[in-house]
């Protein structure tokens, strides 16, 4: 899944060990969301999304595939 994460933290000014510590998880997961390497859990997602004050559609971007 896509996100805008970094995006966001950098145009707070905030490094992802700041970003970390207001979100209470650890640097690492920080950095593995922004990468894409880790899909927050939906309750991260929302804490992520409260932080930012956007709605979570617009930071985690859902790519549909064509299988049904």
């Amino acid at each position: 899944m896509k996100n805008r994460v970094e995006e966001l933290r950098k145009s707070r000014g905030l490094r992802q060990e700041e970003f970390a510590k207001a979100i209470r998880v650890s640097r690492q997961t920080v950095s593995s969301i922004e990468t894409g390497r880790y899909s927050p859990s939906l309750e991260l997602a929302f804490t992520i999304s409260d932080f930012f004050g956007l709605p979570i559609e617009e930071i985690f971007i859902h790519e549909r595939s064509d299988v049904l």
